[in-house]
This record gives C-alpha cells, sequence and structure tokens, in this order.
C-alpha cells in the first residue's frame, strides 16, 4: 500500500506550444493548462482522458522531455529548475514510451539499448559489470541472455515493450512514467506487461505516473485516478471512489462506456453520449473547457473556469455545478 510521503508535487504546470497561423503571427496552443496534483511514494496515479487531451505532455514536461511553459515540479521536496537537479532528478525518474517499434533504435543491440542509461550516468565501473546489470534488468523483465545480442526488429511488440522497461529500470530509478505503455500491444499481453508493472512495483518500490485511455486496465493497476479534458484537470480521486461515484459529468460518460462483463450490469447501465466534437486546444472554449458538450452547462459555465476544489475526502473536481447534479 502506498505510504502517505509525497514524492512528486505538480503545481500549476503549463505547457504552450506556439503555433505559426501565417503572416508572422503565431497563437498558443495551451496542451497543458493550470494543472496540479501529488503522488504518494509507493502509489501509482492513473491519468486518462480522450485523445489529444494533454495527458502525454503532462509526462514529458514533468522529465523536462519539454521545457515547462510555467509552474512547479517538485521532486522529494526539491524544485526541478537548475540543469544540476534536472540531472539528478533523471537518476530517479524514467519514462516507458508509447510506441516500442519507434521507442528503441534499430541500429542498437537489446543489449547496447538496455546499457544506454548506464553509459549515460557512468553507473559501471567493469565491462563485467556492466553485462551483468544488463542480463540482471532483462531477467526483471522476462527475457533471457540469448536476447541481448539480438536487434529490436527481431521481437514482437510484447518483447519490445519489455526491453523498453528494462531500460527504463536501468538507472534504479523510483519513479516512472508510463505513456500508455500497453495500447499498442495485443489484449492477452496488455494482461502479461500490466501485471509485471505491478510486479516490479512491489520488488523495487516504485511510483508510477500511469498514462492512458483504457479505463479498465487504469482501474486494475492504480490507486488513484485523475481525468483530463482539453489540458485541464477535471476530477481525481480513489480508483474506486471514481469508479463508483464519478461527479463530473465528462467523468461520469466516460465511465458509462466502459464494457461490463456481466450482462445484466450492462444492460442496466445506461450509456451517457456526449453531443458534438471536442474543441481545439488552439480555440478552447471561454470559462469551463467541457460546457460545448455538457447536457449541464449553464451561461455562467462560459463566464469563469471552475476552481478544481475538493468537494469530499481526497476527491477533487472542478465545475460549478458538481453539488446541484449529484
Amino acid at each position: 500500500m502506498p505510504e502517505n510521503k509525497t514524492l512528486l508535487e505538480v503545481r500549476n504546470l503549463k505547457q504552450y506550444f506556439d503555433i505559426n497561423m501565417g503572416f508572422f503571427r503565431s497563437k498558443p496552443l495551451k496542451a497543458v493548462d493550470d494543472v496540479s496534483f501529488s503522488i504518494r511514494k509507493g502509489e501509482t496515479l492513473g491519468l486518462v482522458g480522450e485523445s489529444g487531451c494533454g495527458k502525454t505532455t503532462v509526462g514529458r514536461s514533468i522529465l523536462h522531455l519539454y521545457t515547462p511553459t510555467g509552474g512547479q515540479v517538485i521532486y522529494d521536496g526539491q524544485e526541478i529548475k537548475s540543469r544540476e537537479s534536472l540531472r539528478e532528478f533523471r537518476r530517479k525518474a524514467t519514462m516507458v514510451f508509447q510506441d516500442p517499434y519507434s521507442s528503441l533504435n534499430p541500429r542498437m543491440t537489446v543489449s547496447d539499448i538496455v546499457a544506454e542509461p548506464l553509459d549515460v550516468h557512468k553507473l559501471y565501473k567493469t565491462k563485467k559489470e556492466r553485462e551483468d546489470r544488463v542480463l540482471e534488468l532483462m531477467g526483471y523483465v522476462g527475457l533471457n541472455s540469448e536476447h541481448a545480442s539480438r536487434y529490436a526488429h527481431e521481437f514482437s511488440g510484447g518483447q519490445r515493450q519489455r526491453i523498453g522497461i528494462a531500460r527504463a529500470l536501468a538507472v534504479n530509478p523510483e519513479f516512472i512514467v508510463c505513456d500508455e505503455p500497453v495500447s499498442a500491444l495485443d489484449v492477452s499481453i496488455q494482461a502479461q506487461v500490466i501485471n509485471m508493472f505491478d510486479d516490479l512495483q512491489d520488488k523495487l518500490g516504485l511510483t508510477y505516473l500511469f498514462i492512458a485511455h483504457d479505463l479498465l486496465v487504469v482501474r486494475h493497476i492504480s490507486d488513484r485516478i485523475a481525468v483530463m479534458y482539453l489540458g485541464k484537470m477535471v476530477e481525481l480521486a480513489d480508483a474506486e471512489e471514481i469508479y463508483k461515484h464519478p461527479l463530473h459529468p465528462y467523468s461520469q460518460s466516460l465511465l458509462s462506456a466502459v464494457p461490463m462483463p456481466d450482462p445484466k450490469t450492462a444492460r442496466a447501465n445506461k450509456r451517457i453520449v456526449l453531443t458534438g466534437d471536442i474543441p481545439s486546444p488552439l480555440n478552447a472554449p471561454s470559462g469551463c473547457p467541457f460546457r460545448t458538450r455538457c447536457r449541464f452547462a449553464t451561461p455562467a459555465c462560459a463566464e469563469s473556469m471552475p476552481a478544481f476544489e475538493e468537494v469530499s475526502k481526497d476527491h477533487f473536481v472542478a465545475c460549478h455545478r458538481v453539488k446541484e447534479i449529484n
């Protein structure tokens, strides 16, 4: 069970990209706009939302793969700001990327791919020590020593993702951003990889930010779940709480679409279908970003962005009418 110590804190994170509009004009695309949350040591925080809502950008901005436009990332009590603090942070925090096909260098052997973080951070003294560490990491993820001299293209998708996970574990991290690590895999392989993440967490005491759009996968692995829509965080609560009592209209709609294995429950489950298209982050609606598709929207929703507030214990929601509609 997660400890209560906060490992990572994100405060008012903003990530804007300038988009060229022609005639020397540019406009900011607000991929992540004022997002705040914290992750406790040993916990898995699931981050969900439809494609294009800014989930991956949050993960990349935390690790400074994109330099944040604004806000703070505080890891273990220290703000990640200087080059020195960032270098130290990158030895404790790594990432598993979404696409196992493009995230591995086709010209490198598996052994060199897994050992790359060891080379960058100079984490071995002899060649033998490097080889032993590579084989140990491959053993963690269910690959054997024969695989070390092969190239990435010789493996299936599931095995490639395992190589990516072994690489992420090379620096002995405490925190891993998992960016949709199973979305490119077959369903049968997804279960194996998810269970492996669980086992590694127990064995190595890892903390995860688990980004996904498959709500069943997120429920299985997460302690808490955060829901994003159009660059904003709209709800955050314990995994079971958010499944049983979603309070934001967007979360309710998302969860009504989750397939139920029991036919009786499935028939009783009322599907909430959203109308309209997701707006462009370049021309986001004023006020609440969800108001153009929300069945409870009023003119007041267009005037101001609702505050992200604690409605009940550890249950945060950004909605003007949350008390009226629940």
